[in-house]
C-alpha cells in the first residue's frame, strides 16, 4: 500500500519505486548542514509574513485555517529561485535538499504558533484597559495591567520555549514505538518530498504561479476597497447585501478576500457550523432576548455591558465553547488510554517488527536514531527554564506568585504528553482548551480582590504556550522523521523559530494595536477572544452571580448542547459508517464564534466553499492540486495589504470616498 501511495506522489509512474528509492542517489547531509544561512534568512522573512497573516486573523474572528502549504510553497519557490540564479552565475557550493525545506517549514510554522499561543489576540488582551472597560466588574487596577512591548516580548520568551524541553525525551516513543501518525506533519513531509521530485518540482512552480496571481488579486482588490472607506462604517466590508435588517443583524457579505481564501481550506463542515451557529444566535436567540429588554436586564445599559445583551452573547459562546472542550479533553483522554492499553497488548516482538518493516522505514529509522537529543540535556533544559520562570512571570504580574508558577509547572508535562498524544492520533491541539481550564482554576484560586483576573489569564499564557508548543515540536519529528531531516536540525529550526516569533509577533501585534482601535467590538479589529477569555476569568472569580438574568440557565443548556452534539458526533462516527452521517454533525466551537461576532465573515467562508464546491465538479484534480495555493494566496494578499492600510492609518491619511447605505426616505 504504501509503495503504490508514495509512487503516486512522486508521479513518476513506477509502481517499483518507493519514495526513499526516489531519494537514493541524493546525499543526505548532516544536521548542521541542513540548517543554513539561506534557511534562516527565508525562514525569517515568511516568518514576518505569516505572523501578519495571523495576527490579523486573530484580531478579526480568531478562526486561522493551516498554512502549512503556503508556507512550504513560499519556502520551496524563495530558496529554490535562489539557487538556480546561484547555479547560472557559477555560485552555488550546496543544493537545495528537501531536509533543508523542512527545517524552513519547521521555523516558519513555529515561529507563526507564537502569533497565537501568544495571546495577543486573547488572553493578553484581555488584560488590557480597553477591553477591561467593556466587562464592568473587574476593571480595576489589580485585574488590568497596560500592554507595553517590553514585557509582552520578555513574558514570551520566559515561557515559551519550556514546552519544547517537556516533550523531546518521548519523540522515540510516540514516531517508533506507537507510530503515531500526526497527520498534518505527514502530510507536509509528503509535500516536501513531492516538492524535490523532478515532476513534483514543475507541479510546485505552477502551484506558485497560481498563488501568485491569487495574491496579486487579493492585494489588489484590497487597495481598491480603501478608497471607499473614508468614514465609519463605509465600503465594501459595510455592504448590507441582504438589506438593512439583515445588516442589522450582522448577515451580510463584506467582501473579504480573506476569508474566501478561508473557507476554501476549512471542511465544509466547518464553514456551515459557524452559519448556523450565526442563523441560531443573531436570527433567533439575541431578537428574543432583546425583546426582554427593561425585564432581564436594564434598558438603560449601553450594548457593550456584561450585565446586559452582550452578557449573553459572551457568556453563551463561552458555556459553549467549555462544553465543547470539556468533552474533547475527556474523549481524547479516553482514547489515549485506550490506545495505550491496546498497543501495549498487541506489539510485536523485535524480529518479528523488523520482518514486517517496510524499506523505508529501516531507512527513515536509521536517521532518525542517528543524531541523538540526550534526555538530560531535555530534563535540565526544562528545569532551569522552570526555574526562570518562577522567577520572572511573578515580577511580570504580580497577582501570580511563585508557588502558582510552580503548580503549573508540575502539571504542564503531563498536559503537553496528553495534548501531542491526541494531536498525533487525531490532529487536534486542544491548547486553548487547558489554557481555558487554567484560568478557571488560577483565577478562582487567587481571588478577585487579589488580581485573580490578572492571574487567570496569565497562567493561561503559561499553560497554552507549554502545551501548544510541545504538540508543534512532536508534528516536527513526524515530518523531520519522514524527509530524512535530523533530530536536532528540528529541535534547532524549532527553538529559532520560536525567538523569532517572540520578537516578531509582539511588534506586529503593536504595529496593529497602535493603528486600530483592536478589541473594540464595532471596529475593523474586534479581537473577540480578548473578551471572551477575560469573561472566563470573570466566571472564575465571580461565580455566576454577575450574569443577567436567566443566562445562567442558556448557558446550561448551550453547555449540555455543545457536549450532546460531540457524543452523537463521535457514536455515528463509530457505529453508522454506511452513509457517514457523522459529516453532518456541526462543530459546537465553530457554532460557538459567531455568537460574539456575527455571520458575515461565515457567509465569507461559505462563498468560498461554494467556490471549492464548484471548482471540485469541474475539474476535481485541477481543484485538488490548485484550491490550496489559490486560498493561500487570497489570505495572504489581503492581510498584508493591511500593512500599507495600517501605516496610512497611523500618518493621517483617509480614504477620498465615503461608501454607506442608509435608509430610504
Amino acid at each position: 500500500m504504501e509503495r503504490k501511495t508514495e509512487s503516486a506522489v512522486n508521479g513518476d509512474g513506477d509502481d517499483n519505486l518507493t519514495m526513499e528509492d526516489v531519494f537514493a542517489k541524493t546525499l543526505v547531509p548532516s544536521w548542521r548542514n541542513q540548517i543554513t544561512v539561506r534557511a534562516l534568512v527565508t525562514s525569517f522573512a515568511l516568518s514576518v509574513v505569516f505572523s501578519f497573516i495571523v495576527c490579523k486573523l486573530n484580531l478579526t474572528t480568531g478562526v486561522i485555517p493551516s498554512l502549512n502549504v503556503a508556507a512550504g510553497l513560499l519556502g520551496f519557490a524563495m530558496v529554490k529561485s535562489w539557487t538556480a540564479l546561484m547555479a547560472k552565475c557559477g555560485y552555488l557550493k550546496q543544493p537545495f535538499t528537501r531536509q533543508e525545506n523542512t527545517v524552513i517549514q519547521t521555523c516558519v510554522v513555529a515561529s507563526s504558533g507564537i502569533a497565537f499561543s501568544s495571546g495577543t489576540g486573547s488572553y493578553l488582551l484581555g488584560m488590557s484597559s480597553r477591553v477591561a472597560a467593556q466587562a464592568d466588574a473587574g476593571n480595576t487596577p489589580v485585574n488590568v495591567k497596560a500592554l507595553s512591548l517590553g514585557w509582552i516580548i520578555a513574558f514570551l520568551f520566559v515561557v515559551s520555549f519550556v514546552g519544547l524541553f517537556s516533550i523531546v525525551p518521548l519523540r522515540k516513543i510516540m514516531v517508533l514505538k506507537y507510530k503515531l501518525t500526526y497527520p498534518s506533519g505527514t502530510a507536509t513531509a509528503h509535500l516536501i518530498n513531492s516538492f524535490h521530485t523532478p515532476s513534483g518540482s514543475k507541479l510546485a512552480k505552477r502551484k506558485v504561479a497560481m498563488l501568485f496571481k491569487s495574491f496579486c488579486f487579493s492585494f489588489g482588490f484590497g487597495f481598491f476597497q480603501w478608497f471607499f472607506a473614508g468614514g465609519d462604517d463605509c465600503g465594501f466590508s459595510n455592504f448590507p447585501t441582504f438589506g438593512l435588517k439583515a445588516f442589522s443583524q450582522r448577515f451580510y457579505f463584506d467582501f473579504s478576500s480573506t476569508y474566501v481564501g478561508v473557507g476554501m481550506i476549512c471542511s465544509y463542515m466547518v464553514n456551515v457550523s459557524l452559519l448556523i451557529g450565526a442563523i441560531i444566535s443573531w436570527g433567533i436567540m439575541w431578537p428574543l432576548i432583546e425583546a426582554k429588554k427593561g425585564d432581564w436586564y436594564s434598558a438603560s445599559l449601553p450594548s457593550s455591558s456584561l450585565h446586559g445583551i452582550q452578557g449573553y452573547r459572551v457568556f453563551l459562546a463561552i458555556a459553549m465553547m467549555l462544553g465543547d472542550g470539556l468533552y474533547n479533553i475527556l474523549y481524547m483522554t479516553l482514547v489515549s488510554i485506550q490506545s495505550f492499553y491496546c498497543k501495549k497488548r498487541t506489539t510485536p516482538s523485535p524480529s518479528q517488527e523488523e520482518n514486517n518493516m517496510h524499506v523505508d522505514d529501516k531507512k527513515r529509522i536509521e536517521y532518525f536514531l542517528k543524531d541523538q537529543i540526550p534526555n538530560w540535556f531535555a530534563i535540565l533544559g526544562y528545569v532551569i527554564l522552570a526555574v526562570i520562570s518562577i522567577v520572572i512571570v511573578p515580577l511580570i504580574f504580580h497577582p501570580l506568585k511563585w508557588y502558582h508558577i510552580i503548580v503549573a509547572y508540575a502539571f504542564a508535562p503531563l498536559l503537553a504528553f496528553c495534548n501531542a498524544y491526541g494531536c498525533g492520533l487525531t490532529d487536534w491541539s486542544l491548547a486553548s482548551n487547558y489554557g481555558k481550564v487554567a484560568i478557571l482554576v488560577f483565577s478562582a484560586w487567587v481571588g478577585l480582590d487579589h488580581g485573580g483576573v490578572l492571574a487567570g489569564l496569565a497562567s493561561c499564557g503559561v499553560m497554552m504556550s507549554i502545551v501548544s508548543t510541545a504538540a508543534d515540536l512532536m508534528q516536527d519529528f513526524k515530518t523531520g522523521y519522514l524527509t530524512l531531516s535530523s533530530p536536532r536540525s528540528m529541535f534547532l529550526g524549532q527553538v529559532i523559530g520560536t525567538a523569532m516569533g517572540c520578537v516578531i509577533s509582539p511588534l506586529v501585534f503593536w504595529f496593529f494595536y497602535k493603528a486600530y482601535s483592536v478589541g473594540d467590538p464595532d471596529g475593523s479589529y474586534p479581537a473577540p477572544y480578548g473578551l471572551l477569555y477575560r469573561g472566563i476569568a470573570l466566571l472564575g472569580v465571580e461565580g455566576f452571580s454577575s450574569l443577567p438574568k436567566n443566562c445562567v440557565k442558556f448557558a446550561v443548556l448551550c453547555f449540555v448542547a455543545a457536549m450532546v452534539i460531540n457524543f452523537v458526533g463521535t457514536l455515528l462516527r463509530k457505529y453508522e459508517t454506511k452513509y457517514r452521517i457523522y459529516r453532518f454533525v456541526p462543530n459546537p466551537m465553530c457554532m460557538a464564534i459567531p455568537f460574539y461576532l456575527g455571520g458575515y465573515f461565515a457567509i465569507d467562508m461559505c462563498v468560498g466553499s461554494l467556490i471549492l464546491f464548484a471548482w471540485q465538479m469541474r475539474n476535481k484534480k485541477s481543484a485538488d492540486d490548485f484550491s490550496a495555493a489559490v486560498a493561500s494566496g487570497l489570505i495572504c494578499g489581503e492581510s498584508l495589504w493591511g500593512v500599507p492600510a495600517a501605516v496610512l492609518a497611523l500618518a493621517g491619511v483617509k480614504a477620498p470616498i465615503c461608501m454607506k447605505f442608509t435608509k430610504g426616505g
